[in-house]
């Protein structure tokens, strides 16, 4: 990894932030559209939930959603749409994006934190049990609310 890569959390939406989302949802998504400005200032001004980016010099690289939250049984967290750029997979900022993501998690109390990952994203599995992810025996269930 470039020692240029620096991990932040996004506190504004700047244009850099939004043509970041503009230029990796599409590598996580083929059917997802990136999200509007209007609905990233949701998700940088959403209590409990942080959004990280990958920085190398003044191009972000990468990003992912850490969202915190209390249940009866503990405070808990999650990882959603871990994305880094095609052009430097493979050189830590993954990784570098999900230390992160946990370090933050641990520091606003959570027991755990969970993720999901198709099992078709082979290098991200490898990458997620180098850092003590391990694969829970559950069903994971998808309800689609009709519109």
């Amino acid at each position: 990894m470039s020692t240029d890569v620096v991990i932040e959390e996004a506190v504004e939406v700047t244009p850099a932030v939004v043509d970041a989302f503009r230029r990796l949802v599409p590598q996580l998504s083929s059917s997802a559209p990136p999200p509007t400005p209007e609905e990233l200032g949701e998700m940088v001004a959403a209590p409990g939930t942080t959004v990280l980016v990958a920085r190398d010099g003044e191009t972000i690289v990468g990003a992912l959603t850490l969202v915190v939250f209390r249940i009866p049984t503990g405070v808990r967290a999650w990882i959603e749409d871990v994305v880094v750029d095609g052009e430097v997979r493979g050189r830590g900022v993954g990784e570098a994006l999900n230390r992160a993501a946990v370090a933050a998690a641990a520091a606003a109390g959570a027991r755990t934190v969970d993720l999901t990952s198709r099992p078709s994203r082979e290098a991200a599995n490898r990458l997620y049990q180098r850092l003590g992810f391990v694969a829970r025996d559950t069903n994971v269930y998808r309800y689609s609310v009709p519109t």
